[in-house]
């Protein structure tokens, strides 16, 4: 892999085994063992990644975003992971601020944290337009006249994966987030697609789409790439949507041979999202099995998602399942347990909340 590409005032560098292994002994003895992981054959990440998908899209929780994530990283958190379209760019813009800050005042090096963000849904900017002749307006000015992508390009009426768009929302993603360096870069819920066409173009969209990212690896802009899902995963192989990790695997062969960049899969699993591991939606050999069986068989790491299914989960429990989590003092806490005793590189959790993060790293007490 060549040098990552640096533009002015974006921070140079990447995540290394070398830096997160520093990172991760500077931790160490913060957290219980297993705590960190290797994501693939490549760094060590923290098992409990943070998220920034919900809130609103406002000054207030760009700052509560800024001052979390600050927080979580002095607490070794060192996996963030956001999306151009989460709270219309001004996520991916938080993180980008809270590593100028971490970085400027010394606490953290770049090769030390790992920075994930997702390209795939037509981001807005700041706000959304008030109207939808604002929003096609918006579609026109900044995409089609400029000839980033066409009409015909967009399925759902806002979904994209055309090669001139993800390469344009990457070089905007590096902006937003202040870095040259992207260390993951999913497509966004590819399975959207397959709501609009037929399997076998599907196929063909996605190699453009992986011969994009290969090129943008060649270029070092990003480290590897995936795919982050929701439904895809999950659902049987019936379904329209459903995503096989074979038949991805071999698209990214087919674009770029047995070294192909394609490294991580994100997708739901938590206490009530529990299709990845116990129902077989996958082929192995000829064999259906559950996904995480699937991708450890493959070599791909998972990252889950919605571990607390959007705070559902952080309290209510059944005492069944308080009972096969003890010595936690919150419900969050142990569901987020559930998903770390599981073959995942991470678990994401959305955090603006330092109280939040505090509960969330809480260590079990022994009896």
């Amino acid at each position: 892999m060549s040098r990552p590409k640096v533009l002015p005032s974006l921070l140079e560098g990447c995540a290394t085994p070398a830096g997160t292994e520093r990172f991760r002994k500077r931790f160490a003895d913060g957290h219980a063992d297993h705590f960190y992981r290797l994501l693939a054959d490549g760094p060590f990440v923290s098992s409990l990644g943070l998220g920034t998908y919900l809130g609103e899209c406002d000054d207030g929780d760009d700052a509560r975003y800024v001052a979390t994530i600050i927080a979580a990283v002095g607490k070794g958190v060192n996996l963030l992971d956001t999306a151009i379209n989460y709270r219309c760019q001004r996520s991916e813009r938080a993180i980008g601020e809270a590593i100028r800050i971490l970085t400027a005042r010394g606490s953290i090096k770049r090769d030390e944290i790992v920075v994930c963000t997702k390209g795939g849904y037509i981001p807005l900017d700041r706000t959304p337009p008030a109207t939808k002749e604002g929003y096609r307006g918006f579609l026109d000015s900044e995409y089609y006249a400029p000839g980033v992508m066409q009409p015909d390009d967009v399925v759902a009426g806002g979904h994209c994966l055309a090669p001139g768009y993800l390469n344009d929302q990457i070089e905007r993603s590096r902006r937003n987030l202040g870095i040259a360096f992207i260390d993951v870069y999913y497509l966004h819920n590819p399975e959207q697609q397959l709501d609009v066409i037929k399997r076998p173009k599907f196929v063909s969209v996605l190699a453009s789409a992986f011969e994009s990212l290969e090129q943008q690896v060649e270029k070092g802009v990003i480290g590897c790439y995936g795919c982050s899902t929701w439904n895809g995963f999950r659902v049987p192989p019936g379904a329209r949507n459903h995503l096989s990790l074979e038949e991805i695997l071999n698209v990214a062969r087919d674009v770029a041979g047995t070294h192909n960049h394609f490294k991580v899969i994100q997708v739901p699993v938590n206490l009530a999202m529990t299709e990845a591991i116990r129902l077989p939606t996958q082929n192995v050999d000829g064999t259906l099995v559950p996904l995480l069986e699937a991708a450890n068989h493959f070599g791909i790491a998972v990252i889950g998602s919605a571990t607390l299914m959007q705070s559902q989960l952080a309290q209510s429990l059944p005492e069944q399942l308080r009972s096969a989590f003890p010595g936690f003092n919150s419900d969050a806490r142990r569901a987020i347990a559930f998903a770390q005793s599981l073959p995942l590189a991470s678990a994401l959790v959305g955090m603006k909340s330092i109280a939040h993060l505090e509960q969330n790293l809480e260590h079990a007490e022994v009896s």
